[in-house]
């Protein structure tokens, strides 16, 4: 299988403008001598400064294809590009450059994001340490602690949270936690954030606080960010929403702000499916159930769209 995916998959350039560019994206995790094949050809392409949320039933490979944009697993087969990182080309220390660098990723259970021991500032300013140095310039070791510490305070002020700095996670609510892991995060000042169900153990009114946290740092701070999320409230709010079905994205819903003939706004959205570079698409299940459609379709090219019909052989 993993011979198989490897032949199958070509790179091919991706978009200029896309923080994230995956193609073809393959992984096959193997124990026991069985392989399974999580991401199967996985094909996503987000632009600079989107937001976006990925939705998908468990083991539909949406934590996977996160994991292997963090940095933290390795693809099998095919592309992934990231604020210009190829992921399947990088070594050892340019893979700890890059989560350092590039990305910032929020895990969903809070102790996972800060050190109980720490203060909200130093939890911050932890990351600018371990990467070096103190954002350039000079003026030694005294320099660099305190252009570290005006990053800390720019960040938490940002965010809406420069009142926390001096207490520990203990000291915050569940909410005020994940607010100060996005600040984390944004430390180093990465291209892309990256977040793995941010808002599964909150309550809706703690969890639309912390989505609006996400809203700030997209917005006002032009980081793109990429949410996996069960929550509707999360997957409802953003301009786009992809779905990721057996290892394949399989479709996206847009939405758009309209205005009526009164001048009253509206959100307008349309869920599409997603056509691959082999032609190949995943229809809704719904659909297929309603019209009994298994095992093959009838294919008809109209002048302006394609028909399918259940299969009038049977």
């Amino acid at each position: 299988m993993r011979r198989r995916a490897e032949a199958a998959t070509e790179s091919r350039t991706p978009a200029v403008d896309a923080a994230i560019a995956c193609d073809r994206l393959v992984r096959i995790f193997s124990a026991d001598g069985v392989e399974v094949q999580a991401l199967q050809g996985l094909e996503l392409t987000v632009a600079q400064g989107d937001l976006v949320a990925l939705v998908g039933a468990s083991g539909s490979g949406k934590s996977t294809l996160l994991n292997i944009l963090a940095g933290l697993d390795v693809p099998t087969a095919g592309s992934a590009a990231v604020a210009g990182y190829d992921l399947l080309e990088l070594s050892a220390r340019d893979r700890l450059r890059y989560r350092r660098e590039a990305v910032g990723f929020v895990f969903q259970q809070t102790a996972r994001n800060l050190l109980p021991f720490l203060t909200a500032a130093q939890n911050v300013a932890l990351p600018m340490q371990l990467r070096g140095g103190g954002g350039g310039g000079g003026g030694g070791r005294r320099g660099a602690g305190a252009r570290r510490a005006a990053r800390v305070a720019e960040v938490l002020d940002a965010l809406g949270i420069g009142d926390l700095a001096h207490r520990h996670p203990a000291q915050l609510s569940g909410g005020q936690q994940q607010r100060v892991a996005i600040a984390v995060a944004m430390a180093n000042d990465p291209k892309v954030l990256l977040a793995d169900e941010p808002t599964g153990e909150l309550d809706s009114e703690t969890a639309a606080a912390v989505f609006e946290t996400f809203r700030t740092v997209n917005k006002e701070l032009g980081v793109t960010v990429v949410i996996v999320t069960h929550d509707p409230m999360v997957a409802g709010e953003v301009r786009r929403t992809v779905a990721i079905r057996d290892g394949r994205t399989s479709s996206e819903v847009l939405r758009s702000l309209v205005t009526d003939e009164h001048g009253e706004e509206s959100v307008s959205e349309r869920e599409y499916v997603v056509l691959d570079r082999s032609g190949r698409v995943q229809l809704p299940a719904k659909f297929l159930a309603a019209l009994g459609m298994e095992h093959r379709v009838a294919v008809d090219l109209a002048a302006d769209h394609i028909e399918l019909r259940p299969d009038g052989g049977r």
